[in-house]
């Protein structure tokens, strides 16, 4: 992150409007609040998330998600992409990363702590020599075997605290738990 972007993260506040700050617009914490309360009336209610691949050609894809414009995903030179995006592997480390970033702030404004800075640094181990399923067939993991995220948090409150906020952000992280745990998937030509 560059010096100016932390700067502009230097104030997020739960409860100080950004007009006074001049910062990044914190979580609203009414918001937040009728989020929570939604959650506790119903925790039973499962939310259906849709997304729409369309390849484009050589191993670019756009990627529709509700009205958004398309996000992209392509791969590096070395796995014959065009090097225009994140490849499919360093899109699911973003959106744990930020899922788990989403899940601290969150939890920060719900308590009201100030967060001065939040950023998370994500490596992941991936053996690709099965090529998509062309290469190597032996018998060996597919998919990520470890990831690391560094979390560094600076806030109002002593390290014990905010330790306990990222552990606890972690266990309820939806992507964090993806990662974490078998998930059915049906996959089926159409």
């Amino acid at each position: 992150m560059t010096k100016a972007a932390t700067a502009m993260t230097a104030c997020l506040t739960p409860d100080m409007p950004t007009a006074m700050t001049g910062c990044l617009a914190p979580i609203d914490k009414s918001g937040l609040d009728e989020l929570i309360a939604k959650g506790k009336a119903d925790p039973t209610v499962i939310k259906k998330l849709k997304c729409k691949t369309v390849a484009e050609g050589r191993f670019r894809h756009l990627n529709f998600v509700r009205s958004l414009p398309p996000y992209i995903v392509d791969e590096p030179p070395g796995l014959l992409g065009d090097d225009t995006a994140p490849n499919p592997s360093e899109a699911s480390l973003a959106a744990l990363g930020s899922c788990l970033a989403v899940g601290i702030h969150a939890n920060a404004v719900a308590r009201g702590i100030t967060v001065y800075k939040l950023e998370i640094e994500l490596e992941g181990d991936l053996n690709i020599t099965a090529v998509w399923g062309t290469g190597d067939l032996s018998d060996k993991p597919v998919g990520f075997t470890d990831v690391r995220a560094k979390v560094t948090f600076e806030a109002d409150r002593p390290r014990e605290e905010l330790d306990a906020l990222v552990a606890h952000a972690r266990l309820w992280s939806p992507v964090a738990n993806t990662f974490s745990r078998p998930v059915n998937l049906d996959v089926t030509l159409t």
